[in-house]
């Protein structure tokens, strides 16, 4: 079995959401099987800030679903997409 590396794009409520705050809980509520890879943000429009989480898994059955469960879990989280999957060799 392998590892899978995921891009995730993590959009905020508003432009006010404290980004710290959604980062540190991100770190703090890593599900089992997952590891963190990279966080980082991208600016979007009118001061819109999305947070760019990378984490791998292994590639087996459920992938990132317990991730997915855990982002979509946190106030301020409007929304979120996986922009990328990858194989790790």
């Amino acid at each position: 079995m392998g590892e899978v590396l995921t891009t995730m794009k993590i959009m905020p409520d508003s432009p006010d959401v404290d980004l710290e705050a959604i980062k540190a809980t991100i770190e703090s509520s890593m599900p089992e099987g997952a590891k963190l890879h990279e966080m980082s943000e991208e600016p979007i429009a009118f001061g819109l800030v999305a947070i760019i989480l990378q984490f791998i898994t292994d590639d087996g059955e459920g992938g990132s679903e317990p991730v997915e469960e855990m982002v979509s879990g946190i106030e301020g989280v409007a929304s979120f997409e996986i922009t990328g999957v990858g194989r790790l060799m």
